[in-house]
């Protein structure tokens, strides 16, 4: 019998996964569950360039003759109902079962909702896949009066791509600040302005928001006000898709659990993406990056146990506007911030009480990025360094 390799998932971190295995020599089947038509594709592309394009693309992962080499056997679009680890079986909505000598699982999450009764409006939307984006473009046009549920990067990322369409944007956010999961409330403030600057309506610390209808239009009820919108984007995050793991009886915390080379708590079954816990730092990272170098690192130690494990700095990243905003590191509610303004875009520093960098926001400022992370994998102390002096050169701490 051929072995085989299953991955459960056609996302990012599937695609790159079932790359890399190709690239580093594997000549078996590799069986590919995917519950939606396309190739691989990445998602970041579906707030942007898919919403501002005149005629968008589908943002492939690979080009077609590299798609064809991978060799692929697609079961699609076909969801995966349970896994039995002792028979190394995946049982498919269709019935059919597939046997695995190694299973990835990277199911990434779903697009949540406030209420099962959202998805019943036809006004709104939700940003997940590729056939949402093109929904929404389709709706998107000057003038259409748009709410945004949600506050993150997401909800601020449609929020620019739609007042660069022309809509009229009111965003909607329950906690005290936009992101403040994510940042601190230097960097949650600068990004008000920014969208505010930009003409859109901020509101935050909003009390419980509600869905009514008047006349087939969208209506948000909420700190007692009621008002008509003509479409609304629900961007409050994901629910990650943990049900295979949990049913699989996989350890399972915020996200499934995993050591730095992907393997979970059952020897011949990895995770990746989305629902991968972060090995180091415990939390799961639902960025870009995370899904596609924490997939290659498990696809390289599913073939080599010992190649190196995965231990990257989280880092993400959001365009809105003319800005590109990277993040890097979590926030540490015991550091204190520094804030540079330079004429490119501010710096956010945030500095624990021994000198280490917990997390930088920079603003169209990549360069520095990567030298921040050679700061923060050294455990540079800081603390004397004039970091808010924008006369002061940073490529000095080198």
């Amino acid at each position: 019998m051929t072995a085989r390799i299953v991955i459960i998932g056609g996302g990012q971190a599937g695609g790159w996964a079932a790359k890399t295995l190709r690239d580093k020599g594997w000549q078996g089947e590799i069986a590919i569950v995917a519950d939606e038509p396309w190739d691989f594709y990445e998602r970041p592309p579906l707030s942007k360039a898919a919403l501002l394009d005149d005629e968008p693309l589908l943002p492939r992962l690979f080009s077609e003759e590299v798609q064809q080499g991978l060799n692929l056997t697609w079961h699609r679009p076909q969801r995966a109902e349970s896994i039995d680890p002792q028979a190394r079986t995946v049982t498919l909505d269709s019935g059919e079962r597939l046997a695995y000598d190694q299973l990835l699982i990277a199911t990434g999450g779903s697009a949540r909702l406030p209420g099962p009764h959202w998805a019943d409006h036809p006004q709104v939307y939700t940003l997940r896949h590729w056939q949402d984006a093109c929904r929404l473009k389709a709706r998107l046009r000057d003038g259409l009066r748009l709410g945004i549920v949600g506050g993150g990067w997401i909800g601020l990322e449609i929020a620019a791509s739609a007042r660069a369409r022309g809509a009229a944007v009111t965003i909607f956010e329950q906690q005290p600040a936009l992101c403040m999961r994510s940042v601190g409330p230097e960097v949650s403030a600068y990004l008000q302005t920014l969208h505010q600057q930009q003409g859109a309506d901020v509101r935050c610390g909003c009390g419980a928001i509600e869905l009514e209808d008047s006349g087939g239009q969208p209506v948000i009820y909420c700190d007692g006000v009621r008002e008509i919108f003509d479409a609304v984007v629900v961007g409050i995050g994901v629910d990650l898709n943990l049900a295979l793991a949990r049913q699989a009886g996989l350890r399972v915390e915020c996200g499934i659990v995993v050591d730095p080379r992907g393997r979970t708590s059952d020897p011949h079954i990895f995770a990746a993406g989305d629902v991968a816990q972060h090995p180091q730092f415990g939390v799961c990272i639902q960025s870009w990056a995370f899904a596609q170098n924490q997939a290659v690192a498990t696809a390289k130690t599913m073939l080599d146990a010992a190649a190196p494990g995965y231990d990257e700095i989280p880092w993400l990243w959001s365009d809105q506007y003319q800005n590109n905003i990277q993040i890097l590191g979590i926030p540490d509610p015991e550091s204190r911030m520094i804030v540079r303004h330079d004429a490119k875009g501010p710096l956010f520093f945030s500095l624990a009480p021994d000198g280490r960098l917990r997390q930088l926001v920079a603003f169209n400022d990549a360069r520095t990025v990567k030298l921040a992370k050679r700061w923060m994998a050294a455990g540079r102390d800081l603390r004397d360094a004039p970091l808010g002096d924008p006369q002061f050169s940073l490529m000095s701490l080198r």
